[in-house]
């Protein structure tokens, strides 16, 4: 459903520029939250943000927080990764990124803005999520696993005419959330990156390729068997390589 945000989103004028000065602002007070250790402030702040999802009917909440979602796991991701860090440093280029990310990025509303938002949401929302919420229930990860990759296959196809969104997107939703549900008995990290939040951003972006590519006519079937092998590859290359204890290729 496409929702007209004429109105509850300025675009020219004096409201524009004051609301552009408020999104430049956001990083810089959830940064300023961080160091002065009111974390819960700083995610109140960036769900505040999105204010504007209950500035119009009931009836179009649905739809809006599906269109909001990708941006909301971004600012939660951030806050995330500003408090798994005492440098100030680090924080600060974290609270840059979500400047460029609010500016540049969220705005976008071409084909390969919008995959790329999807893309980005996703693997950040994956990467919170593990970083903040690995010792959590399993089934609460698998839930939130579930919803990240959803929402975020719910954004990916908003930019493309297609009939099976929903299905594409519940597809995705349950194949996340069975691989988390596996996977999740024995969480392994790269550094700061969980297996599944690799796996799964391997997978995403192959097949997000693959479907750009055939909506754009740019899809031949040799560069289709390259991409689908290269995911392959790298996706055996994780499983082998990665600890499982009693794997003799992790010793």
């Amino acid at each position: 459903m496409k929702i007209n945000l004429t109105r509850i989103k300025p675009v020219v004028g004096y409201s524009h520029f004051v609301h552009l000065g408020l999104i430049v602002l956001l990083p810089i007070f959830v940064y300023v939250l961080v160091r002065l250790d009111f974390v819960q402030l700083a995610f109140g702040l960036v769900l505040l943000s999105k204010w504007r999802v209950f500035a119009v009917k009931p009836r179009y909440w649905p739809a809006l927080i599906r269109n909001n979602a990708v941006d909301a796991f971004v600012g939660i991701s951030i806050v995330v990764f500003m408090t798994h860090t005492d440098a100030a440093s680090w924080q600060l280029v974290w609270a840059g990124l979500y400047g460029l990310w609010l500016v540049f990025l969220k705005p976008g509303s071409k084909v390969w803005q919008v995959s790329l938002q999807a893309l980005i949401g996703q693997m950040m929302g994956l990467t919170a999520l593990f970083l903040a919420g690995g010792s959590t229930p399993l089934l609460w990860l698998v839930a939130a696993g579930w919803s990240i990759c959803y929402l975020s296959a719910r954004h990916f196809y908003s930019s493309f005419d297609e009939p099976h969104t929903a299905l594409y997107a519940y597809t995705w939703g349950y194949f996340s959330g069975a691989l988390i549900w596996v996977l999740g008995h024995w969480l392994v990290f790269y550094g700061s990156i969980a297996q599944a939040t690799l796996l799964l951003s391997v997978i995403g972006l192959v097949g997000a390729a693959i479907y750009y590519l055939e909506e754009t006519d740019k899809l031949s079937l040799l560069l289709k068997r390259q991409l689908v092998f290269g995911m392959v590859a790298v996706v055996l290359v994780i499983l082998v390589l990665s600890g499982w204890g009693d794997n003799p290729f992790s010793q």
